[in-house]
């Protein structure tokens, strides 16, 4: 089965859990989870959970305890907050590449499903009809602790944006497509992600006008990295990696170094960008 979970904490992601209901059929099923009443479209679950999502390690077990269903993916719906209060449509895989701040364990990365957050940005951008910034963001924040590939798909950044009923569409559009199609076949090249800004915006770029499609991305402030860190972000992707690309001027000269040395090591392609 494929989940899609909300948190009735979340107004964001209480938006985007409407416009699923209004807009994809989704019915209400004999079942509960965390005293939510569970909705199904075919074989699309649709959760609801009275807590932050961020700290819900284990989902995926909770899952199979509590309504006997083994997850194959789980896609977040979220908000996202920033102090700069960007309006912004997001995507990312969640982890903590040093200390775990604001939910999961120290250095613990979530599987990422690297084809569908592909799919979340394409999608989220051909849908921006708000003018709003699209992008990838770097890995960060829990949930970290899951056996099963996942991601967020967000609405940023404050209360009015969570809010936005167009913005909650769009959103819940993009889950559907993607928690249709990303099984599919798709000619992309999966990359580890070094390098840059928290919000990504060299590898939102090349993702938006490239085959390739990223993994973990490990943004400038998390640097430096520990080659067994970056080993485990290989590790801990879905599918194929076929190589690590490095913004070369966003990057810590023995974080690129370490880079270049586990590419030649693992027979990756190395992209400098």
């Amino acid at each position: 089965m494929k989940i899609i979970t909300t948190t009735s904490v979340d107004l964001a992601s209480m938006n985007i859990r409407h416009k699923l209901i209004e807009h994809f059929e989704f019915k209400e099923i004999e079942q509960e989870f965390d005293g939510a009443q569970v909705y199904r479209w075919k074989d699309i679950i649709l959760l609801t959970t009275d807590k932050e999502m961020i700290y819900y390690d284990n989902l995926d077990r909770e899952i199979a305890k509590q309504l006997n269903i083994t997850p194959e993916i789980i896609i977040f719906a979220s908000r996202h907050s920033s102090q700069q209060k960007l309006p912004a449509l997001t995507t990312h895989v969640t982890g903590n590449w040093g200390k775990a701040m604001y939910g999961g364990k120290d250095e613990s990365l979530a599987i990422a499903e690297p084809i569908a957050m592909k799919l979340a940005l394409l999608k989220l951008n051909e849908l921006n009809d708000l003018n709003w910034t699209v992008c990838y963001e770097a890995t960060h924040h829990g949930p970290s602790e899951l056996d099963v590939p996942s991601l967020f798909v967000e609405i940023g950044s404050s209360e009015e944006e969570w809010k936005n009923e167009q913005a909650g569409e769009i959103v819940a559009e993009t889950i559907f497509y993607v928690i249709n199609n990303y099984t599919k076949s798709h000619n992309f090249r999966t990359v580890i992600g070094i390098g840059g800004g928290h919000y990504a915006p060299k590898q939102t770029k090349v993702a938006l006008n490239s085959e390739l499609a990223f993994s973990h991305i490990a943004a400038k402030y998390a640097h430096p990295l520990s080659k067994e860190l970056l080993i485990k972000a290989i590790n801990r992707t879905s599918g194929r990696v076929h190589g690590i690309y490095v913004d070369w001027k966003g990057s810590r000269g023995e974080t690129k170094q370490m880079a270049r040395n586990i590419a030649e090591e693992l027979d990756l392609e190395f992209i400098k960008d």
